[in-house]
């Protein structure tokens, strides 16, 4: 490998990436089938709509159903469904009812998708008031209780909690029935195109709604514009994709040209309440943490109080009223405390009993295997490379054997073509397997081990012959699978730079 000229291409490439982030403000996101499929029936009026058909049946897969493997298939392939029985498009339909009906009964762990419990029940009742014969049944351990109580607000015209609005589509007419549901002023609601839609449909028409729905229109007719008729899962993501390429690439050593005005908007984005990935969403730890975490990378520090509205006592949630868990939010957020402290002498202590509750969680959910596994990413290659990280640098003295545990996980997956990945080897997630064996040294000053470097330069050399991508697989947790491409991006240019520096210094961190 020609080191000096990777270092100098890998530089210019992600000096070309920040540029995208600046002509593409709103994110670079996959299309949804999920996604896609609620447009085709809540807004066939919208501009693309046969070109949403043609994406939902090019994309059935050959068994009938859509995404990726087991659970991850149910979301999608129920909304491709109901959409293609909308349509009349009678053979995918029928084929997708099958893949339904032989998945359902058995699918008793749906993987922990945001609003799956309101999604799949809403969902197989629209797909059962069709004639579609014997009814499609709930996956066991499901029922409508929550999808009923959800319409019950937002019919009755209460406020309702902003995260619910990233999947208002489920409240079905009882979308528009709250005033206090409005799109925001670049015309989205909860950052979907999905919620957008049904609040169009089910618009109130009160004071000012008319000038919002022309604004929702607008906004829908632009992302439509952008896709060529499908649309993503989420948008925009501003502020999470800026926080997650600037560090990835700063945490890496990149050199890189970032304009000025787009730290200062990530600077100005964290509120006292923290910052939302994007408009139409609620401010969130992760994206707030990564956020700090990247301005301190930038010699632009400033205090995380404002992660401590999401300290519950024993972990920090994503978001208020959270159901769940996330092990990468808290191995961000152990990233956020740590960069401050380490941003000035006088800073040394702050808030070190946070850090060390943090980095104690870290190790207490650790996997007997030595991975982690996230609520927010179907791979432990990204949970596993978040909580080393975090523990490497900020986790403190004595978490050598956790780490240690972590990175014998990654050299015993490592795929025979030099990749790795939880269904098959994909260029992001061999990037951060590489970053789990590299990047400890740069915290630490040490010198690679043989066995991590010789599986690094396996997993490098799968990357080069991968070539050029923006087709990644989706492994992104939403409502769908997702793809946030520029992110996946940064990693892999993250990953691809640490192995040239490794090399360029004869494996020893300088």
């Amino acid at each position: 490998m020609n080191v000096a000229r990777e270092s100098v291409d890998v530089a210019r490439e992600a000096n070309s990436l920040i540029a995208t982030l600046m002509a593409m403000p709103w994110g670079q996101v996959s299309a949804s089938v999920y996604e896609t499929g609620r447009l085709v029936t809540l807004a066939p009026w919208l501009t693309g709509h046969g070109e949403r058909i043609d994406y939902l049946t090019r994309t059935q897969r050959p068994d009938g159903a859509w995404g990726a493997p087991g659970g991850y298939s149910v979301v999608p392939t129920l909304s491709a469904t109901e959409a293609l029985l909308t349509v009349g498009a009678t053979e995918p339909a029928g084929r997708g009812l099958a893949a339904l009906r032989r998945q359902l009964p058995r699918m008793t762990d749906l993987p922990d998708m945001p609003a799956a419990d309101l999604i799949v029940p809403a969902l197989i009742a629209l797909i059962n008031a069709h004639p579609v014969g014997e009814p499609l049944p709930l996956p066991p351990g499901l029922d409508s209780s929550r999808v009923e109580r959800v319409r019950r607000v937002l019919s009755s015209g209460a406020e309702p909690p902003q995260k619910l609005l990233h999947a208002l589509e489920v409240a079905g007419p009882a979308s528009g029935g709250s005033s206090f549901v409005r799109p925001t002023v670049i015309g989205t609601v909860g950052a979907s195109p999905a919620a957008t839609a049904a609040w169009l449909g089910g618009a109130w028409l009160g004071t000012g709604a008319l000038l919002d729905a022309d604004s929702a229109r607008s906004h829908l007719e632009a992302v439509v514009a952008r896709y060529g008729g499908p649309v993503p899962v989420g948008l925009p993501i501003t502020v999470f994709e800026r926080g997650w390429v600037l560090s990835w690439l700063a945490r890496a050593g990149v050199p890189v040209e970032v304009p000025p005005e787009m730290v200062a908007d990530l600077r100005a984005a964290i509120g006292p309440g923290g910052t939302p990935a994007g408009a139409g969403l609620p401010p969130d730890a992760d994206t707030t943490s990564v956020a700090l975490y990247a301005l301190a990378l930038h010699g632009m520090a400033r205090d995380p109080e404002s992660l401590l509205a999401f300290d519950t006592g024993g972990h920090f949630c994503t978001w208020q009223g959270e159901d769940g868990f996330s092990i990468s939010v808290n191995a961000h957020v152990l990233d956020a405390f740590g960069a401050y402290a380490a941003s000035g002498p006088d800073r040394a202590d702050a808030y070190a009993d946070v850090r060390e509750r943090l980095a104690r969680l870290l190790v207490e959910r650790q996997r007997p295997d030595g991975s982690w596994d996230d609520r927010w990413h179907a791979s432990p290659y990204y949970a596993t490379l978040s909580c080393v990280l975090s523990l490497s640098e900020y986790g403190g003295p004595g978490l050598a054997p956790t780490v240690a545990r972590a990175r014998a996980w990654v050299l015993s997956s490592q795929r025979p073509d030099g990749s790795w990945g939880r269904w098959e080897g994909t260029p992001e997630e061999t990037a951060y397997a590489m970053q789990t064996l590299l990047l400890p040294e740069a915290v630490n000053g040490g010198t690679v081990e043989e066995r991590h470097r010789q599986a690094a330069a396996r997993g490098h050399r799968f990357l080069q012959l991968s070539g050029e991508m923006s087709d990644y697989p989706p492994l992104w947790h939403d409502k769908d699978l997702y793809t946030p491409i520029a992110v996946v991006q940064a990693a892999i240019l993250a990953a691809r730079y640490v192995h040239a520096r490794m090399v360029s210094t004869g494996q020893t961190w300088t």
